[in-house]
């Protein structure tokens, strides 16, 4: 099998043998979306036997699949002056205070008015590049509807060392949440495995086989038996994608107001995705090797929840 950035040219044997020719090419280059190869099969890009062919067409031993990939054409990402609460910034980090519906990096539909938009307009050209055009300081990330700290490297060898202790988990990270129902254990430990859900690939999902550890220590603040909801504290010693939302819904007590991993649960509230903040992040600097803690104060809708609960 011959396969670049630009094309990709395969000879199918017999372990292909009646693959939909759109899931052998989507297997065989994990790097491109299914939608993505059906959509360069509507426009003539795939060949079979050097005919094009319907993404539903059934492959047989010997057959020639010949694809050409388009260059990518990567968007132009501009700065934009949007107001940040910045709670630490010296030559090498900035932590920002996300609000909620801010997208952190740009992407399909969102190449404006993201945490990246504004942290570049902030640093001007002082940010690291080790994650591309698109995703300039970036080192980790939260969920649009999540709020809190997220850490932006001002140059390569910041970002490095972050991304180290990242991978290591030894970066303090600590959230706050309101779940549904009340959780009878003062404390507890979830160690639950997480990987891509097998009936819905946009979720995440607790699993048997397949991925990664994920341990997430849970600590009750408060407990408001009447309305039945619980105000944790979610410690973080692992950081799987979408990790606390996922371990809250596995143990049955899901995030108040998440749609996704909590689906039917309703209550008098109207918010906007789940409530969940990034209070608390400390590393070890980068460059004075000393330990850094900073605190994100509650959101306004999150304090006032609180007060409403009690």
């Amino acid at each position: 099998m011959e396969r670049n950035n630009d094309r990709f040219d395969f000879v199918v044997t017999d372990e292909y043998e009646g693959y939909r020719i759109d899931k052998l090419i989507s297997e065989l280059m994990d790097n491109l979306s299914r939608t993505y190869i059906k959509k360069l099969i509507d426009d003539k890009k795939v060949f079979c036997n050097d005919k094009n062919v319907k993404a539903s067409f059934s492959v047989s031993e010997g057959d020639r699949i010949y694809m050409e990939i388009p260059p990518v054409e990567l968007p132009q990402i501009k700065p934009e002056d949007i107001p940040l609460d910045i709670l630490y910034e010296d030559d090498d980090v900035v932590i920002v205070n996300k609000p909620k519906d801010m997208v952190v990096h740009p992407a399909a539909g969102h190449y404006e008015g993201t945490l990246v938009n504004g942290i570049m307009y902030h640093c001007m050209d002082n940010l690291s590049g080790i994650n591309g055009v698109l995703r300039p300081g970036i080192v980790h990330r939260i969920d649009k509807d999540t709020t809190g700290s997220v850490i932006i490297c001002k140059n390569d060898a910041s970002h490095q060392n972050i991304a180290s202790q990242l991978k290591e988990h030894s970066i303090n990270r600590v959230y706050h949440a309101i779940c549904y129902g009340v959780i009878k254990e003062d404390e507890l430990d979830i160690d639950a495995p997480i990987g891509r859900s097998a009936t819905d690939r946009k979720k995440m999902a607790v699993v048997k086989q397949g991925g990664k550890n994920a341990f997430t220590h849970i600590k009750v603040i408060k407990r408001f038996y009447e309305d039945g909801f619980t105000y944790v504290e979610c410690r973080l010693k692992t950081g799987r994608t979408h990790q606390i939302r996922v371990h809250m819904a596995h143990i049955g007590h899901p995030l108040l107001g998440d749609e996704v991993y909590a689906p039917g649960r309703k209550s008098k509230f109207k918010l906007q995705g789940q409530c969940l903040h990034a209070k608390t992040l400390g590393f070890i600097h980068p460059t004075t090797s000393e330990y850094v803690e900073v605190d994100a104060p509650l959101p306004e809708y999150f304090s006032h929840l609180i007060e409403v609960l009690k």
